[in-house]
């Protein structure tokens, strides 16, 4: 960022607004993840379809937003974080519009997958314009308003359009993104400073591989449970995905200027976060999906009262975040993801093994509130974790790659854990419902767990000139990680 947009970023309040800013376009795209999903019935009584036309309804949203995530950040770097941030705000709050007033199935569900181009260019924008805009010493609370902004959006999906639709109709859960972004738009032109990443030329063929083959993968994961694991399309869709992601690693490795520096992976620091994003969001996603399924098909509550009696786990994040914002600034974000995620497992295992075809709402709250309290452990250290781990000017397609293995790792949550629930019970009876619940909820907390044993993997904090833990960030923004510096040599800081 220059030092003009630096002063002028001060003199606007730029680390608030910035914070207000991102957290509110980071709560619209992450919300729209889930939010259709307890709006269906209604959907298909407007517009009709079949069910596999219901199901691409979530599924086209998913798959343009993890599949261009990180080109979407790699444009960000090149063209101007701000300018592209725009973009994809009036991309996706335009889209919402055209949702809502989608005349048939076949258009809301191409108005779904704008929706996600949208979402995937401005969401990986989100930390890298906060990152810019706030002290490295206050980084960690606003990490953790932002992610709790993000964690709340993303476990309320199905209450906030449950209750839309319940009370007033299923178009609002579209409806309620076009003021919000209105609103962002000058906002975001007026509050926020403009900054550029290496300004290396675009990745054309880093890009179509990648793209390629996160289209693959997510494809055949969500049409998996469908179509069945053996199905030519699927298995085709599969083997094509990860051959195409093979084969971006082994050119990212050669390429001069790569979308995705596969260097940044020899630091455990960025690996170890990656992996354990991908496995808390593989465990709390098939989680969150069957769990508010379980509320309202099995103890028979209304899409309102499931989101309701959900709250204490997907509400804490609200409560616990920035507290754990705060205490990753004093002692890492290491120790407080790790037993974030050790958390969010004993309390899904505990919701499994108490998880009846007539539970009493309070036997199940205990778990609810230890996920809660693990979940919001989790979000905000985890999101300084990875944009600590590299240099300041790869932060953008740090937060692009980070934000598309998490959206991987929801769409393989729900088609690895849907899978074992149909395996093992299904829609029959309660009963049925509770044997293949039980099951998939056990999985997604080892899942969760073994990301608490990945978090474990990041080094910890360094301790300097006897100032008890690691003293603040370097307040210069283009320092490079601390866990292993010699694996990307520090540039000259340009000036302006």
């Amino acid at each position: 960022m220059s030092q003009q947009g630096a002063r002028r970023n001060t003199r606007g309040g730029g680390a608030a607004w910035a914070l207000v800013i991102t957290s509110v376009a980071g709560f619209m795209a992450a919300l729209d993840n889930l939010v259709v999903t307890t709006a269906l019935p209604s959907i298909r009584e407007d517009l009709g379809g079949a069910l596999h036309d219901l199901e691409w309804t979530v599924s086209a949203y998913t798959l343009t937003f993890a599949v261009l995530l990180m080109f979407g950040a790699a444009l960000g770097d090149r063209f101007g974080r701000r300018r592209l941030f725009v973009v994809g705000i009036t991309v996706f709050t335009a889209a919402s519009a055209a949702a809502a007033l989608a005349p048939g199935i076949d258009s809301l569900i191409a108005a779904r997958a704008v929706q996600g181009v949208g979402a995937a260019i401005m969401m990986p924008l989100t930390l890298t314009l906060l990152t810019a805009a706030v002290p490295a010493e206050r980084r960690g609370m606003a990490y953790g308003i932002w992610g709790a902004v993000n964690g709340l959006a993303v476990a309320s999906g199905p209450l906030v359009g449950g209750s839309l639709t319940e009370h007033i109709s299923w178009q609002w859960i579209f409806w309620l993104n076009v003021p919000l972004g209105l609103a962002l738009l000058p906002l975001a032109r007026l509050r926020l400073a403009e900054s550029h990443g290496t300004g290396a030329p675009l990745d054309i063929p880093g890009t179509l591989l990648a793209s390629g083959g996160l289209f693959g993968v997510v494809y055949g994961l969500v049409r998996g449970p469908v179509d069945g694991w053996t199905g030519s399309v699927v298995l085709t869709a599969l083997f094509a995905g990860v051959a195409l992601l093979v084969g971006f690693v082994l050119y990212s490795t050669r390429a001069k200027n790569p979308m995705l520096p596969m260097r940044l992976f020899r630091s455990r620091a960025f690996a170890g976060v990656n992996a354990a994003s991908l496995l808390m969001f593989l465990g709390m996603f098939g989680s969150i999906f069957l769990l508010s399924q379980y509320m309202q098909g099995v103890l028979g509550y209304s899409p309102t009262e499931a989101g309701l009696r959900m709250l204490p786990w997907t509400g804490m994040p609200m409560l616990v975040a920035p507290i754990a914002g705060m205490l990753s600034d004093r002692i890492g974000g290491r120790p407080v993801v790790a037993a974030g995620l050790f958390l969010q497992a004993a309390g899904l295992g505990y919701l499994a093994s108490v998880i009846t075809a007539d539970a009493s709402y309070a036997i199940q709250l205990p778990g609810l509130i230890v996920s809660g309290i693990g979940m919001a452990l989790y979000f905000a250290p985890a999101s300084a974790l990875v944009m600590s781990s590299v240099a300041a000017k790869e932060q953008g397609i740090a937060s692009g790659a980070n934000n598309a293995l998490r959206e991987v790792g929801g769409a393989l949550g729900i088609a690895v854990m849907s899978s074992i629930f149909a395996a093992q019970g299904g829609y029959a009876s309660a009963q049925t419902f509770v044997d293949g619940l039980r099951p998939a909820v056990a999985v997604g907390a080892a899942m969760v767990a073994l990301g608490g044993v990945a978090a474990l993997a990041v080094p910890a904090r360094r301790r300097t000139g006897g100032q008890g833990p690691e003293t603040a960030p370097k307040t210069d923004p283009a320092a490079e990680p601390v866990d292993e510096p010699a694996l990307a040599p520090a540039a000259p800081t340009p000036r302006p």
